[in-house]
């Protein structure tokens, strides 16, 4: 018998960078039970699997013997939050210490402000204790679970300056204030965290634009007629009428009705599949053409709408965060600056015969100028002015992740239909006269199905009808002029095998029993489609085709793309498993689609594209959404964020080469706290400067 698996999606606050995160991985996997587990950093969720059933008071305690907390609230939420708490922080900050700045400089070249004293203590204390709250918490954690990150280098750098405020007070003439200088050092970090939570805070809407597509009600028939009720009513058993333009809201079979649905949520496929009594629906699904009477077979977390909701989830949670170049030398950056910065003092007030006074500054200095502030900035600036220059070309980055992990993806995932096809049937092919034309395009006008639309399109003529009938899964019938039309199904489909082996679909056109010819639909390539290809081949990354569709026009499409693997038939829980077999074998992928059958896949992909034409689920799934432009920006993206990576290693070359220099100066008492600060403050204005230069790639041309 297969064990069952419990899985486990939840929030954790309190996280700062990858060393917290692994803290808390490993906490979880502790657990007894947990087969697996693995906590995303930028979306602070995690994710775990099970073997037992494990109460949430379990996972809270693990969590909470680490430091972090765990919480229930939805991710979107909590980021959302999180952001605006950002943005309260950063501009509480700039307002107090602002003034500050400029009265420190003021009193440097000769002014003095009788106030400021007892405004410095006030507006740092604001500045350091309330804005800079949760960085001095993720200090405290840190430190007492054994372990440094950046809030523990910008918290003992601010309270050391914050300290001589008091130390003014009993030794005004041995002992400067810097406690402007602590306030400077809160503001400019959390301005780095501002922009940090700013691009993290639009990544945040899957699981809400899925709730969406549960429906709220359901249309329940009792013997005394239909009546509306809320969806968490319907249970196993029940009948329900779903009309024409609705979602079906529950799985279950067809007892009485015909209609053409509407199954994209399933396969993928563009074209509504005709459902008869006795057929399967799936909730999700849309009734396109006529009314039908389901008996419902799974509500709630059974049926399939949920179980795509909770892949979704799933896939957001247990996808593994790139470890961050900053975080992994901030962890030994800052332990080692903590020991020069005691060094520095006892070197002054031992060996050097300095007073305690003076060694102070030193440490003051050299905590300061150290800060990482530049360091902070060098990856949230680039990505900026990277994140810019992708706009303007019609790729809207959501996730900044992915900008590195796109230098290893080696494997492609496409859709079909909507990202690599257009997603609209069109006659490419036709042997009618152009009265019959006409009256096609008529009668296509009075349907509602996809193949009548494309035939509608043929000509803006019309035609008056006598009289027109729908014969679901056949085609349409009218009379004009006495003379009675057939528009559908081939009567000897044999006769155009060729055209259905290229992927075609043929519509027959008869007049009083007589075939008057036909008509050919295709859902086209997009023109850019090969370009996207063949780049991205070049690029050294193997396309792969991935659709619900059928075997011989997903094929046929693989053939003219030039593609020689491909997926047919794949419903959303197996491109997710395709896209976990390519990660179980190392490689790095990139899913790119457009539907909500690909939602669980593009969020469990290394990195997800949504086509912007794609569904709004498709869209928040992803990491990446391409607006405008076509498939070939995916290309782009890619060679744009190598050239985003690279001016990201400019900037910590910098940011290292100036604390290479700035570190042994402060330790050896050339420089003072005040001076320390704008030195500071300068290296992340350069690198502010290098992020904002103009960004230079090459595309590749076909």
């Amino acid at each position: 018998m297969e064990e069952k698996a419990y899985r486990y999606l939840f929030s954790v606050l309190g996280m700062s960078c990858a060393m917290c995160a692994r803290k808390v991985e490993k906490a979880l996997k502790g657990i007894e039970g947990v087969v697996f587990a693995s906590v995303n950093l930028a979306t602070a969720t995690a994710f775990v699997l099970a073997n037992r059933e494990i109460s949430f008071e379990e996972i809270e305690k693990a969590v909470s013997a680490v430091g972090y907390n765990a919480v229930k609230e939805k991710g979107e939420d909590l980021e959302s939050r999180k952001y605006s708490e950002a943005k309260k922080n950063v501009i509480f900050a700039w307002i107090f210490s602002s003034p500050l700045i400029f009265s420190m400089f003021y009193h440097m070249f000769g002014g003095h402000l009788r106030v400021l004293p007892l405004f410095e203590i006030v507006a740092a204390t604001l500045v350091i204790f309330f804005a800079g709250r949760n960085t001095l918490k993720g200090a405290w954690i840190a430190i007492t679970h054994g372990h440094f990150n950046a809030d523990t280098l910008i918290s003992i750098g601010s309270l050391s300056s914050y300290s001589t405020i008091f130390l003014n007070l009993f030794f005004p003439s041995s002992m400067e204030s810097f406690g402007t200088v602590g306030a400077m050092i809160v503001a400019v970090h959390l301005t780095g965290r501002y922009v940090e939570a700013r691009l993290r805070n639009k990544a945040f809407k899957e699981v809400k634009e899925l709730l969406k597509l549960k429906p709220r009600e359901a249309r329940v028939v009792l013997e005394e007629g239909e009546l509306l009720v809320p969806i968490e009513a319907v249970k196993e058993g029940s009948l329900i009428s779903v009309k024409p333009s609705e979602i079906v809201p529950a799985d279950g079979e067809i007892v009485d009705g015909a209609s053409y649905v509407d199954e994209s949520i399933v396969s993928g496929e563009s074209i509504p599949k005709l459902k008869r009594r006795g057929d399967k629906v799936v909730s999700g699904s849309k009734v396109v053409s006529a009314p039908l009477n389901i008996r419902v077979e799974k509500v709630g977390k059974d049926s399939f709408i949920s179980q795509v909701i909770e892949l979704v989830q799933e896939a957001c949670g247990s996808k593994v965060p790139i470890q961050v170049l900053v975080d992994k030398v901030s962890n030994v950056f800052v332990p080692i600056v903590l020991g020069v910065a005691v060094f520095s003092f006892v070197l002054w007030a031992v060996f050097l015969g300095a007073s305690p006074v003076y060694a102070l500054k030193v440490l003051i200095s050299t905590l300061v100028i150290a800060c990482p502030c530049a360091l902070g900035l060098a990856i949230p600036m680039a990505l900026a002015r990277g994140v810019g220059e992708m706009a303007r070309r019609g790729v809207l980055v959501k996730n900044a992740e992915v900008v590195q992990t796109s230098l290893d993806v080696r494997v492609a995932l496409f859709d079909k239909t909507g990202t690599l096809t257009k997603g609209l049937l069109r006659v490419v092919e036709h042997n009618l006269d152009e009265h019959t034309l006409k009256v096609v395009a008529t009668m296509g006008n009075l349907s509602n199905h996809p193949v009548a639309r494309a035939l509608s399109n043929l000509t803006p003529d019309r035609v008056s009808l006598e009289e027109f009938v729908e014969e679901v899964g056949e085609g349409m019938k009218a009379l004009h002029m006495g003379e009675e039309y057939f528009v559908g199904k081939p009567h000897d489909s044999k006769l155009y095998d060729e055209s259905f082996e290229e992927g075609k679909i043929i519509v027959e056109v008869r007049k009083n029993g007589e075939v008057l010819g036909f008509l050919s639909l295709q859902d086209e390539l997009r023109e850019d489609a090969k370009e996207a290809v063949d780049r991205l081949r070049r690029m050294g990354i193997k396309p792969v085709l991935l659709s619900g569709d059928d075997f011989r026009i997903v094929s046929k499409v693989a053939e003219e793309l030039g593609i020689s693997e491909f997926f047919a038939g794949a419903k959303p829980k197996e491109k997710l498993e395709v896209v976990r077999n390519y990660q179980a074998s190392g490689f790095k992928v990139v899913m790119v689609g457009d539907g909500m059958n690909d939602a669980a896949a593009l969020k469990g992909a290394d990195i997800g594209v949504a086509m912007g034409e794609g569904t709004e689920i498709a869209i928040d799934s992803s990491d990446v959404v391409v607006l405008s432009g076509g498939i070939a920006r995916v290309a782009d993206f890619l060679e744009i964020s190598r050239a985003m990576y690279d001016r990201f290693k400019q900037n910590l070359f910098w940011a290292f080469l100036y604390n290479g220099i700035a570190i042994p100066l402060a330790v050896m008492g050339m420089v003072n706290p005040i001076l320390a600060e704008t030195l500071m403050a300068l290296s992340s204005i350069s690198v502010t400067l290098n992020s904002t230069r103009t960004l230079k790639f090459k595309c590749t041309q076909v």
